[in-house]
Formats: structure tokens, C-alpha cells, sequence
């Protein structure tokens, strides 16, 4: 039965969370193919390190707000940061066709809000009980890939037959849809007990300081080899994201209609790899172990896509990469499960800030190697009813190069390994030294109050409507 309350319609859960992702994701999943031509003709130079720079920006300025965002929304509740984080998200898209100067640049400063998983995470974290919350993490992660399945070749097919503007207008209705759904829909997680306690305390500058919380890091060895497994791992992920379709259109001459394909295929195993088999591994092998094996996933298919250089190749390559799909999710369980009930904001904030960092180095990086193999990624085929600046297409191929024709995916692979080594020594059973917020200011009386609302599970025991079973573990 629903419980109806005055922060949304309904009972928290799951569902919500997987809405929200999906439609933030879908929008800009829409805007592949238009994102990948305003690209190149507002940056028709070096459009891959151009397209560094915008994300290093952005991704710089969301490992700065993370941390806060995420300590906030411990004390605030989560719903108000959800829907500023998916505006500002998605308040880019429509200036894709009004001005694309204006577009690079809000994409830029959206990273100082561009930080929905945190949120989402946390909102999971506060709704699942533990044994079941790496099972929400794997759907929420599936949710993502679940949105890029089709969303490209839509796109694509839009943009081929209609114009770009149609897409971004579309894009843009989905992204309004998302918010409203937020605002009218979406109702707190955090329940009022755990946030009552918190209000009026004020936040320190240690807490919006991301250095500080990466000092903090350092004190818990645990944490430290988390937030170093994370880096190393998602760094070469980031890059791989941010020019992987182009590479296969480029190199490997794929046509769009393969292109489209390609990501759908990928979309639909990382799915049932971040729902059947996330499930199914966790139970049996643990949670590191997962990690131990998505990392190496990860390994074996950026070696395959930096020594590959034939179609088949990539779409084998693309089934591993699939596989490797479960390693976020499971770090982020493996970071849940040993947080504090009201430090689940604050562990993922940072994990997330992590991330947002390897948004902003990882397509710097790639683009730089490419620039330095020579290879140029920047000449691309005029959008239908675009006139071609130049009949000269500079392509690329394997032979330019005795031994490795994708250079940036052997690195990030050297870096994959790198994380393997580091992942483990992390520790099965770990409960993380407490991080400090505000809630540390609290007098003794709201403390022990705040204790006794809060379960040894990091979710309140009180009210059983706060819990959503999600799925029951069979070996209980």
C-alpha cells in the first residue's frame, strides 16, 4: 500500500531511481550523432582534444562539488540536489542548436552539478536493505546501458531524415519530462527522523573542500585502495567513451547503421550482466572477487580494442566490454555496505568525484595519444543538407601503424592492470573509518537520537515502509 507524503507521491524506491537515470540518459544518448558533428564543426581542429578540454572542465569542477553535494544531501534529504542535479545536467541540450559556443560552455559549467549517481546511489542506499542493495546498484548501472540501447539509432534516424534540430527538440522534451518527474513524482528517501536531526547545523569548508575529503582518504587504508582501484579503472574508461563511435566510424570505417547496432548489443549484455549475472556473482564469489573479475573483463577488452584492427574483432571485444560493466556497481556496493547510515552521501560524493575527475582526464588523455600517433580523428562526413568544407577525407588505418592500431586502449589496459594489483589488497569485511561532517557537530542528545533511528545495516529499522525489498536473497 502507498504512503503518501508531502515530499512526492508515494513510497520510495527503486523504481524511481531507475526512471530518473533512464531518461537523463536517454536524452543524451539521442544526441550521439548531432553531439559528434556540432563537435566538429565548432572545433574542426584537433576536435578530439578540443572535446578534452570542455570534459576536463566539466569533470574537474564535478570532483570539486561532489563531496558537498553529497554531504548535503545527508542532512537536507536527497529529492532537492536530484532534480538540481538532473537540470543542470540536462539545461545544456537545447542550446545544442541555439548557439553551440553557449552549448560547450554550459556543458562546462554543468559539471558543478553534474552528479546524479551520487545522489542516486545514496537515494538507493537509504530505501534497500544491504544484503540487496548491490542488486539495485547493478539495475540502476543496467538502466544506463538500458538507455543508450536504442537511444543512438534513434537519434541517428532522426538526425538523417529530419535534422538535428528535430532531435534536440525531442532530447529536450525528454529532459523536461525527467525534471517534472522529479519535482511531481519523486519522493524523499532520507526519512525525516535522519534529517531533522541535521538541520540548522551549518557546513564547514572542510566539507566542500574535495582535498580535504581526499586527505581524509588517505587515513582509511580501505578507502584509499577503493578510490585508487576506482581511478585507475574508470580513467581509460572515460577516454574509451568519449571517442570510442568515432574510432569505430573512423578506423575501423563502420557504418552508422553498425555503429547503432554495435551499442545496442552492448547495452542489451551489460544489462542482463548488471542484473542476472551482478546477482548471481555476488552471492556466489563476494563482492571483491566481482570487482577482481569485472577489472579483468575491462583488461582483456582494451587489449583486444588496442591490438584489433578488423570489424570482428571489436563486436568480440564489445561482448567482454559488456562483462566488464559490473565493476562499478559492485565498488559502489562494496563502499556501501562498510558506510555509516548517514554517511552514504559522502562516501559516494567522493567516489563520484573520483569519476568526474576521469571524465575530465580520461578524453584529455586519449585525444593527446591519438594526436601523438598521428592519428587524427577530426575529418568526418557533412550532416545531411550540410555542405562539405573539403573533399579530402584524412583516414586512418591499421597499416599506419607496425604494431598497435589503437594506442590509448593499450594504455588505459596498462592501466586496468595497474588497478588489479591495487584491488587486491582491499579488504573483504571492512567497516570504514566515519567521515566527518556536520552531522559531527551535533549536541549529544541529537546523536544518540540519530543512533538509535539508525540500523547496524545503514537503513532505519523503526518504520518497515522505509525498507524496499528489491529482490530476496535465495541463500538466506
Amino acid at each position: 500500500m502507498l504512503v503518501r507524503g508531502s515530499h512526492g507521491r508515494g513510497r520510495a524506491s527503486v523504481t524511481h531511481a531507475v526512471v530518473v537515470i533512464f531518461l537523463e540518459f536517454f536524452a543524451w544518448g539521442l544526441l550521439t550523432t548531432p553531439m559528434l558533428t556540432v563537435l566538429h564543426e565548432t572545433f574542426p581542429q584537433h576536435t578530439f582534444l578540443m572535446n578534452g578540454l570542455v570534459q576536463g572542465v566539466k569533470g574537474f569542477l564535478s570532483f570539486l562539488s561532489a563531496p558537498l553535494i553529497g554531504a548535503l544531501s545527508d542532512i537536507w534529504g536527497r529529492k532537492s540536489f536530484l532534480l538540481m542535479t538532473v537540470f543542470f545536467t540536462c539545461a545544456p541540450i537545447p542550446f545544442m542548436r541555439i548557439s553551440p559556443w553557449w552549448y560547450f560552455a554550459l556543458i562546462s559549467v554543468s559539471g558543478i552539478f553534474a552528479v546524479t549517481f551520487s545522489v542516486i546511489f545514496a537515494y538507493v542506499a537509504d530505501i534497500t536493505a544491504e544484503d540487496e542493495r548491490s542488486t539495485a546498484y547493478g539495475l540502476v548501472s543496467a538502466t544506463f546501458a538500458a538507455s543508450l540501447v536504442t537511444s543512438p539509432a534513434i537519434g541517428a534516424y532522426l538526425s538523417a531524415q529530419y535534422g538535428d534540430s528535430l532531435v534536440v527538440l525531442v532530447a529536450t522534451v525528454i529532459a523536461v519530462a525527467d525534471i517534472a518527474f522529479v519535482f511531481f513524482v519523486v519522493p524523499e528517501s532520507l526519512p525525516d527522523k535522519m534529517r531533522l536531526t541535521s538541520w540548522g547545523f551549518p557546513i564547514s569548508w572542510e566539507q566542500a573542500d574535495p582535498f580535504a575529503s581526499l586527505r581524509r582518504v588517505g587515513k582509511d587504508t580501505t578507502v584509499l585502495l577503493i578510490c585508487v582501484t576506482v581511478f585507475l579503472s574508470y580513467l581509460p574508461e572515460a577516454g574509451q567513451y568519449s571517442s570510442f563511435f568515432l574510432y569505430l566510424r573512423q578506423v575501423i570505417e563502420f557504418s552508422p547503421a553498425a555503429i547503432a547496432a554495435f551499442i545496442a548489443m552492448v547495452g542489451i549484455l551489460s544489462i542482463v550482466a548488471q542484473t542476472l549475472l551482478l546477482s548471481v556473482l555476488m552471492r556466489t564469489i563476494g563482492n571483491k572477487n566481482t570487482v577482481l573479475l569485472g577489472l579483468g573483463f575491462q583488461l582483456f577488452q582494451l587489449a583486444w580494442y588496442g591490438f584489433g584492427s578488423e570489424p570482428w574483432m571489436m563486436w568480440a571485444a564489445g561482448t567482454v566490454a559488456a562483462m566488464s560493466s559490473i565493476t562499478f556497481p559492485a565498488v559502489s556496493a562494496l563502499v556501501s555496505h562498510s558506510a555509516a547510515p548517514d554517511q552514504q552521501g559522502v562516501v559516494q560524493g567522493m567516489i563520484t568525484g573520483i569519476r568526474g575527475l576521469c571524465n575530465g582526464l580520461g578524453p584529455a588523455l586519449y585525444g593527446f595519444i591519438f594526436y601523438l600517433f598521428d592519428v587524427e580523428l577530426n575529418d568526418m562526413e557533412p550532416a545531411a543538407g550540410r555542405p562539405s568544407q573539403s573533399t579530402e577525407v584524412n583516414r586512418w588505418t591499421p597499416t599506419d601503424s607496425d604494431f598497435i592500431p589503437g594506442p590509448p586502449f593499450l594504455f588505459g589496459a596498462c592501466a586496468v592492470v595497474f588497478a588489479l594489483l591495487v584491488a587486491i589488497f582491499i579488504p573483504e569485511h571492512h567497516q570504514l573509518a566515519e567521515v566527518k561532517t556536520c552531522s559531527a557537530h551535533k549536541s549529544g542528545t541529537s546523536s544518540t537520537a540519530h543512533a538509535q533511528n539508525s540500523s547496524p545495516l545503514g537503513t532505519p529499522t523503526n518504520d518497515a515502509e522505509d525498507i524496499e525489498p528489491l529482490l530476496q536473497n535465495s541463500s538466506m
